[in-house]
């Protein structure tokens, strides 16, 4: 025979109450926990310190050593005067006059003058010259004359220069640079040609070629004429 059980006895029919039940615990006890007051804890008096209960050191007693000043010397001794009887003759001693008689005339020696030495002022870059040289028929502010200066150059080297040189050296044919460099002294002339070519022949020829500028108007630095360095490159065309 089954035995049935009472169905009031049966826990899970009350489940629901039992979960409502534990939340409204667990929300009381968290507000409990939230509202409680807390107070800062208050520390006693630790007590007065007492100064004089500190040990004393002993300070030893130390001499101080003053150093002895040295004595000063004794004062020199006082030369000996000499009692002389007023019949003894004493030479006295002749103190020469200065000043010049009028009738009497002076000759003043001559007097050398020493010659300044002139400054010597290196030679300058073209491009930092304060006056540039300036080209036979050029004309214009500073810019203008280094635009024509350059101008100038490049058509005196086309005129000049033999364009046939290069293939009659058999170079390969192409593009040449040919560095060219050079100085207008303080007079005005060209002097200090140098060049850099791809063959010694062309080299020889480009240097004949810079060597006939014509002569310019020398370049100035500070007022003073000086030396002005240029260089230029140059392109060859060999066919």
């Amino acid at each position: 025979m089954e035995i049935k059980k009472n169905p009031k006895s049966n826990l899970e029919n009350y489940s629901k109450i039992f979960m409502q039940i534990g939340l409204v615990l667990a929300l009381f006890i968290t507000f409990v926990a939230i509202e409680k007051k807390t107070y800062d804890k208050t520390i006693g008096d630790l007590g007065v310190v007492n100064m004089n209960a500190l040990m004393e050191e002993d300070i030893p007693i130390t001499e101080r050593v003053i150093p002895e000043t040295p004595k000063a010397p004794p004062p020199p001794a006082p030369e000996k005067i000499e009692i002389v009887e007023d019949e003894k003759e004493v030479e006295e001693t002749i103190i020469e006059s200065t000043e010049t008689d009028e009738t009497v005339a002076v000759v003043v020696e001559e007097i050398v003058e020493i010659a300044e030495v002139e400054e010597v002022v290196e030679d300058v870059s073209f491009m930092i010259i304060e006056d540039v040289p300036v080209f036979p028929g050029c004309s214009g502010n500073k810019q203008e004359l280094k635009d024509c200066f350059s101008r100038m150059v490049q058509k005196h080297f086309t005129r000049k220069f033999d364009a046939e040189l290069p293939n009659e050296l058999g170079l390969s044919s192409g593009k040449k640079k040919v560095f060219i460099g050079f100085k207008i002294d303080r007079n005005g002339n060209i002097v200090d040609v140098n060049a850099r070519a791809p063959h010694p022949k062309i080299k020889d020829e480009v240097i004949k070629v810079m060597k006939l500028l014509p002569k310019m108007k020398p370049g100035k630095q500070r007022g003073k004429p000086v030396g002005v360095k240029y260089s230029i490159p140059f392109t060859l065309l060999v066919e």
